[in-house]
């Protein structure tokens, strides 16, 4: 082995000039025993290099860990001599190969952990041998093959940890064997059949996770009479039927039960109310029932579990009135998901007793009545959807009290004629707001400019009239839909200097005059105005009569000339070095000819991109300072960036902070330039005919993702600090002429600077972390920044580049986020959720070719690229891949693809 890190090594002190039991890592026996070697303990030392096959050579060895390093290669066979060895703990490194057969002569080992490498082939039949084993982990490799009925006879095991391999076939039923098992983790595998039913009998058993794999069949009705110990349990996403038994309740210790995605069916078991430790019950998505009073009795009896935080039983069949005592549940609870059901009646009226809740999911129902007024009791609430009911009343006003509000979603539903309440300026954290197809009427209430953060405003088919020109103060604004209103006056020809908008429909209104020709308005399929008889003018591609009033207009030049002082970052190499001395002599304005919209690249929420008109080398990002946190932005980009350096980040090659000729504050900062523009580009083309050649495929994808995650890790891990993206998505990947993939925009980066897996909260609270549909679930619920937050940005990402869909796409099933379109899909049929154009081409050529080895193998990959999505944006934080372990499963996808072009 060598070492890699310090200048010197971390072994650097292992040499001949002094005793080896005083190195490092190194623990020698007693007195009688000076220069025996009982133990090497390396783990995190920053190793790298192949296993060396003389470690069989240490006989007294008793524990080998080299944990959490960069060793490669095999692991030795050598490794079975050492009889004495308890200990060996090779887990987080990038072995690969199988796992030898030999091991099994380490008959003392009590601790076998694997974990975490890229291990292939099946598991040994003879690890029946290991008769004092303890822990078996072999979680997050790539092990094929059935579990070995031989693991029924490990009588001393209390941990079996087999997650995310390719294990198929039925789950042994000798394994009910092991009365002293405490964990049994056998999830994101390709299991079948019935669980058995001896898995009753462990009353040792304490977590127990069978999720994302293909089983079914029924839960017995005593399946938990013995289970006294159970903690957590996970059976979600399988093909689970049947009923949930009333024998949950002897699991009296259970904290978490998890069933989401199967089949289940009949009435939640009014029994689960006896679990008094209960901080998690998920049954989203099943056939679950409930229509008369006896069948909600399970809600009254939930009152009793104080510390419930997540309550998930949407997507079900649930019917009938909800039961007042549901506003009698625990505070403690956060999340409550009653979505797409059947639910009516009012919503409990006492509902903002439930004071710590911060996800309400009402949405897609029958509800009906006013909002009630105790909802505005709920401070913490961040979101709140409850579209597609019945609900009536005007709005009240005190919505404005509900100031932690990032998304509001009252569409299409029954709310009377009235209008917007100007205390709906009170929710500065407001990013979305859906209040379309209902019958609000009068003007927009001026006060909604002081939602900043507002991206996506949605309110047509109502009856709101007057002028819009309020809007133009939303900088931020993505995307507004007013269709079908009674809107008018002329189209504020300030909304075409909204940069950040894609998406303006003003149909069916009665707007008038000349339609602007800048911004949006510059782009015929970006907006949409038809149904105003009165308009005129706009770009030819609208088709508008001309104004009468229009007069010749006269050639604009970029008013602001930026008189730059610029602050040049230290060379990184002699061709950067090159680069500067160049470059930095000419203005920023004449580079980009006045950052004119031939050079325009693209805009984000605080700043727009142009590029160097000359040798297109490097591009000009400007800060729009009149955007809230556009300076804080700007710093968090520059410190971010001032020490890292990677080949897939983006390089800063300069920054400009400065005043223009008015006086005003300009800054600028200067990056490579990356000719093949955004990830996002490639995934969602535009339909003006100009970038239909644009295609990706299925090497090329998983080669994007691979460098993103490498730029994770290396932020995550490898840094001079620890530094959370916090804005992981599609546009800020950046692809250069050779399709490397660059990871750009760190205007919400956080650099973390204390221990664990979460770090403390932002300075910055107001501000949402990340993008709609993108940013982790705990983000809006307290901010709270941490590496894990860019995992799940990076999960949505990995199920947004294989299935072309974005997070927000209108075109999901009704009700369905990108992961669950993504999971019901894997029960289905996965080519019919990968991009149409990786099944149209890759996929469909190799079928008519006749090369089904090839396109079996090829759906292999796409299945294994959305489980790994799906791993990564799993709800709780401390359940997702880290990204080291991201690198592993794409490198063993990307050698399959390779595999299948040597066919």
């Amino acid at each position: 082995m060598m070492s890699v890190g310090s200048p010197e090594g971390s072994l650097a002190s292992w040499n001949t000039t002094s005793w080896y039991c005083s190195w490092p890592g190194v623990i020698c026996g007693g007195r009688r025993h000076l220069e025996r070697v009982l133990a090497l303990q390396l783990s995190s030392y920053n190793l790298s290099g192949p296993l060396s096959p003389f470690l069989g050579n240490l006989s007294f060895l008793k524990k080998l860990e080299l944990a959490n390093n960069h060793l490669v290669g095999q692991i030795p066979p050598e490794l079975g001599r050492l009889v004495r060895l308890q200990v060996l703990n090779l887990s987080r490194n990038y072995l690969q190969g199988s796992i030898p057969v030999a091991l099994a002569e380490s008959t003392n080992l009590t601790t076998l952990v694997l974990s975490h490498n890229q291990l292939q082939g099946e598991i040994p039949m003879n690890l029946n041998a290991l008769k004092n084993l303890e822990m078996l982990d072999f979680q997050d490799n790539g092990l094929s093959g059935q579990i070995p009925q031989s693991l029924a006879d490990l009588p001393a095991v209390q941990f079996m940890y087999l997650s995310c391999n390719r294990l198929l076939g039925d789950i042994p039923h000798g394994l009910g064997n092991h009365s002293n098992l405490l964990a049994l983790t056998l999830d994101n595998n390709m299991l079948s059949g019935a669980i058995p039913s001896s898995l009753g009998n462990i009353s040792s058993l304490s977590n127990f996770s069978v999720q994302h794999n293909m089983l079914s069949g029924t839960i017995p009705p005593n399946a938990f009479s013995n289970l006294v110990h159970l903690q957590r349990i996970f059976m979600d996403s399988n093909q689970f039927h049947g009923h949930i038994p009333a024998s949950i309740a002897n699991a009296s210790n259970l904290s978490v039960l998890q069933l989401l995605s199967n089949f289940f069916s009949g009435s939640v078991p009014p029994e689960v109310g006896r679990l008094r430790n209960l901080r998690w019950l998920q049954v989203t998505g099943n056939l679950l029932h409930a229509k008369e009073s006896r069948d909600w009795e399970f809600i009254t009896t939930l009152t009793n579990c104080s510390g419930l935080e997540t309550l998930g039983l949407g997507l079900n069949k649930f019917e009938g009135i909800l039961p007042g005592s549901f506003a009698n549940l625990s505070t403690s609870l956060v999340s409550v998901i009653l979505a797409s059901n059947k639910i009516s009646g009012s919503i409990p009226k006492d509902i903002g007793n439930l004071i710590n809740l911060q996800n309400l999911f009402l949405y897609e129902n029958s509800f009906t009545g006013t909002l009630p007024s105790s909802l505005s009791k709920l401070t913490n609430l961040a979101v709140l959807q409850a579209d597609r009911n019945k609900i009536s009343g005007s709005l009240p006003w005190t919505i404005g009290n509900l100031t932690q509000l990032i998304s509001l979603n009252l569409g299409m539903n029954a709310f009377s004629e009235g209008s917007i309440p100007p205390q709906i300026g009170n929710l500065k954290n407001l990013v979305v707001f859906h209040g379309e197809s209902n019958k609000f009427s009068g003007e927009i209430p001026a006060t909604l400019s002081e939602c900043q953060l507002l991206q996506y405003l949605v309110l047509q088919n109502n009856f709101l009239n007057g002028s819009i020109s309020v809007l133009s103060k939303l900088k931020g604004l993505e995307a507004l839909y007013l269709s079908r209103n009674n809107l008018s006056g002329q189209i504020p020809k300030s909304l075409g200097d909204l940069s950040a908008l894609h998406y303006l429909d003003l149909s069916f209104n009665l707007f008038s005059g000349e339609v602007p020709n800048i911004g949006i308005f510059t782009n015929s399929t970006a907006i949409s105005i038809q149904g105003n008889r009165n308009l005129c003018g706009g770009i030819p591609d609208l088709h508008l009569p001309p104004c009468s009033s229009l007069l010749p207009k006269k050639i604009h030049k970029f008013p602001l000339v930026p008189v730059l002082t610029c602050l040049i970052a230290a060379p990184f190499v002699l061709v950067l070095l090159y680069r500067l001395l160049t470059w930095h002599k000419k203005e920023l304005v004449k580079a980009t000819d006045g950052f004119s919209a031939n050079n325009f690249v693209g805009s984000g929420s605080f700043g727009s991109v142009y590029k160097e008109r000359t040798t297109n080398l490097v591009a000009v990002k400007v800060l729009k300072l009149q955007t809230p946190k556009a300076h804080e932005s700007f710093m968090s980009e520059c410190e971010a960036l001032r020490t890292v350096r990677h080949r897939n980040l983006i390089k800063i090659i300069t920054v400009c902070s400065s005043t223009d000729n008015r006086g005003n504050d300009f800054k600028a900062i200067v990056y490579d330039f990356m000719s093949n523009g955004s990830l996002e580009s490639w995934l969602h083309p535009d339909t003006d005919g100009q970038v239909e050649h644009k295609y990706l495929n299925l090497h090329q994808r998983v080669a994007i993702l691979l460098d993103v995650a490498y730029a994770l890790d290396y932020l995550h891990c490898h840094g001079p600090a620890p530094i959370a993206h916090c804005d992981v998505k599609s546009s800020n990947v950046l692809l250069d002429s050779n399709m490397v993939a660059h990871v750009g925009d760190f205007g919400l980066a956080r650099i973390l600077v204390d221990d664990g897996s979460f770090y403390r909260h932002s300075t910055s609270s107001m501000v949402l972390r990340g993008t709609i549909g993108y940013a982790a679930p705990e983000y809006g619920a307290g901010n709270m920044v941490s590496t894990n937050g860019d995992i799940y940005s990076y999960g949505i990402l990995i199920l947004e580049t294989v299935s072309g869909k974005r997070p927000t796409d209108g075109g999901l099933r009704q009700g369905f986020s990108l992961r669950e379109y993504v999971e019901q899909g894997l029960l289905d049929k996965v080519t019919d959720i990968a991009d149409m154009q990786l099944s149209s081409l890759d996929l469909e050529n190799e079928l008519r070719s006749g090369n089904d080895s090839s396109y079996k193998r090829r759906v292999d990959c796409l299945v294994s690229l959305f489980r790994l999505g799906i791993s990564c944006s799993q709800e709780l934080p401390s359940s997702r891949t880290p990204a080291r372990d991201i690198i592993k499963e794409l490198h063993t996808i990307k050698e399959s693809l390779n595999g299948i072009q040597n066919m």
